[in-house]
């Protein structure tokens, strides 16, 4: 995926998870935020964020890909939406 599409999928997944996940305005996510594992999205979250991913990209994330690991920050769930563009 060229640099350009892939800066924009990552700002794209970021306000996203801020504007639905994320109460406090003092709280600043990056790429890197751990979400899951500091409690910023739960497993109830987790999955209305694959159903937003898979709409988004027209992918389909098979449950066994959609691990917490695969959705504690911007950049991992960047690079499993990248395993099933395209495919």
């Amino acid at each position: 995926m060229e640099e350009n599409n892939l800066n924009e999928m990552k700002e794209l997944i970021r306000n996203y998870v801020i504007k639905e996940y994320i109460d406090d305005d003092d709280t600043t996510i990056t790429y890197e935020t751990p979400l899951i594992s500091s409690g910023y999205v739960d497993s109830f979250s987790m999955v209305s964020l694959l159903v937003f991913l898979e709409n988004k990209f027209k992918i389909k994330i098979p449950p066994s890909k959609a691990t917490p690991e695969a959705f504690d920050s911007v950049n991992n769930i960047v690079a499993l939406v990248n395993q099933y563009l395209n495919k």
